[in-house]
């Protein structure tokens, strides 16, 4: 594996761990895509730094378990601003 994805995989997961944030998110600071972000934080991440990879899976799978309120939350929001107009 490159030096530069190695890095990339590494600064991915220490921002995730750091700040709590959805890949999307991080897939936004790092100007990459979600699926970047998603392959390196779960298969390359794996190799690179097992411990850190641990982490990186609880705060992934916390996030995952709140989806379902962010999305009803930007649905509410979606519908103030449609009835503020």
């Amino acid at each position: 594996m490159k030096d530069y994805i190695e890095q990339r995989a590494l600064g991915l997961a220490e921002h995730i761990c750091r700040t709590s944030c959805t890949v999307r998110d991080a897939a936004k600071v790092f100007s990459v895509s979600k699926s970047t972000v998603h392959k390196d934080v779960t298969e390359r991440l794996r190799l690179i730094d097992p411990e850190l990879f641990a982490r990186v899976g609880e705060v992934l799978a916390e996030n995952l378990k709140e989806r379902h309120l962010r999305g009803g939350m930007a649905t509410k929001e979606k519908y103030l601003k449609k009835r503020q107009r």
